[in-house]
């Protein structure tokens, strides 16, 4: 029996993010990196209140995106 490799860190919280909001990941970082917002708690923010994600959900998306190689 083999097991399957778990995912962690912000990722871990994509399958849910997907299901509850009905976008896929890369909608919602296409959004992140569109953004004129460039801070990490005003993205955070502004997927809160503009698009009515949780706080956990949000964070996760923008820690993920604005890790990612320039």
């Amino acid at each position: 029996m083999t097991q399957q490799a778990q995912v962690k860190g912000p990722a871990s919280y994509f399958p849910s993010i997907e299901k509850k909001y009905g976008r896929p990941v890369a909608e919602w970082k296409d959004l992140i990196r569109t953004s004129p917002l460039t801070r990490h708690m005003e993205l955070v923010a502004w997927l809160k209140s503009e698009h009515g994600l949780g706080h956990g959900h949000a964070n996760a998306l923008v820690a993920d995106t604005l890790a990612e190689p320039a």
